[in-house]
């Protein structure tokens, strides 16, 4: 026999606990952890059903938003930028401190990939 799905546990866990069992009770039941079934309580009261949350943050709230035209912009003004030039570029232009992982990631979801070849003689 399989593992039940995933969506059938949740169900079966806020089950047990809405016909009066405790949360530790259900935890052991279905031997999950008594946070786990917390997580499923407040989940079902809150939004009156047991589908996850989406994950992560959604995208595109980071502090490199609002300057993505201005990244692709630079990028084609002068696409041998490298990464710390451009780094330096948005500390200089706008006053921002950014890693260079949130510009790659930026330059990434803009379909601009940073490449370095090595000179051939």
């Amino acid at each position: 026999m399989g593992k039940p799905h995933p969506m059938a546990l949740r169900e079966r866990v806020v089950a047990l606990v809405e016909e009066g069992h405790s949360h530790r009770a259900a935890a052991e039941r279905f031997r999950v952890s008594v946070k786990f079934v917390n997580d499923m309580v407040i989940l079902k009261r809150e939004t009156g059903g047991l589908e996850p949350r989406q994950q992560g943050n959604g995208g595109g709230h980071g502090k490199l938003a609002h300057l993505r035209d201005w990244i692709a912009a630079r990028m084609t003004a002068k696409p041998d930028l490298t990464l710390d030039d451009l780094v330096l570029e948005i500390a200089d232009a706008h006053q921002t401190t950014i890693h260079r992982v949130s510009v790659w990631r930026t330059l990434r979801s803009l379909g601009l990939t940073y490449k370095k070849k090595t000179c051939k003689r």
